[in-house]
């Protein structure tokens, strides 16, 4: 058997029986720190303690508050955009290796979200302004 499969293969080799101590002192101290915090530790309990903290500021009204649709079209268009820039930057170190075949990958990669992007727009996924409905006809009425 080779040498260093045999190594691999053995429980007590020294780097494996070290990380196993390791682990070991590592549980038992958080076990004794969560012990101790908790045996230790002040339990009174009072509307100031159970107040809320954000920054030194007292919360005014109810946090959970709806967010408007575009903050998420925002969030998905960075992501889809971001994870865009991370495949061209990748392909850009990579290019001397790709040719011609890397090339038209990518080409047609940033073909299909261009695409993507006119659709949005097209759609009015970039349009983040209030949509407001239009007005009624006024009536006159007969006197």
């Amino acid at each position: 058997m080779h040498p260093v499969t045999s190594a691999i293969l053995s429980p007590w080799t020294p780097g494996l029986f070290s990380f196993g101590f390791f682990v070991a002192l590592v549980v038992a101290a958080l076990a004794a720190v969560l012990f101790l915090t908790s045996w230790l530790g002040d339990k009174k309990t009072d509307p100031e303690k159970a107040r809320p903290y954000e920054c030194g500021v007292i919360p005014t009204g109810w946090a959970r508050f709806r967010y408007p649709v575009p903050f998420y079209l925002v969030a998905v268009f960075f992501l889809i955009f971001d994870v865009e820039a991370a495949f061209i930057f990748s392909w850009a170190v990579a290019m001397g290796d790709l040719s011609w075949r890397g090339w038209l990958q990518i080409s047609f990669f940033i073909i299909v979200l261009l695409l993507s992007l006119f659709y949005i727009w097209k759609k009015g996924g970039l349009d983040w302004s209030p949509i407001v409905p239009p007005r009624p006809p006024s009536q006159k009425t007969r006197s």
